[in-house]
């Protein structure tokens, strides 16, 4: 088991930003097109968070022409170029799943906190 522990510690040394559930951000994920990469946006709230050490992953949604995306991410992914908090988000659960049944502009509305 402390060969697994060991082996975690070298994926989780990148630097990000504090984020929580409710939050809004932006994350830039490196797509390869040919030989050359791209960077791709994805913005969107965050609706839940795994923590499991170099496994965390978190989940995002976002409206788009109507349509509900949601797309998990692990935190620590060599793919995962950067991560921007656009907007600090005020929640009472851990998970929000309960945007998925919400329709047009309520389904992004969530209280702003102040930090």
């Amino acid at each position: 088991m402390d060969k697994m522990k060991l082996v975690e510690l070298k994926c989780i040394k990148k630097d990000h930003p504090v984020f929580v559930v409710g939050d809004t951000i932006k994350v830039m994920t490196r797509i390869p097109e040919g030989d050359k990469i791209r960077l791709h946006p994805f913005e969107g709230i965050v609706i839940a968070r795994k923590e499991a050490g170099a496994r965390t992953a978190f989940t995002m949604r976002k409206i788009s022409y109507g349509e509900g995306i949601e797309r998990n991410f692990p935190l620590y992914s060599p793919a995962i170029e950067r991560i921007e908090v656009i907007k600090k988000g005020k929640v009472r659960r851990a998970k929000i799943f309960y945007l998925r049944s919400r329709i047009g502009k309520r389904a992004t509305k969530v209280e702003t906190r102040e930090d």
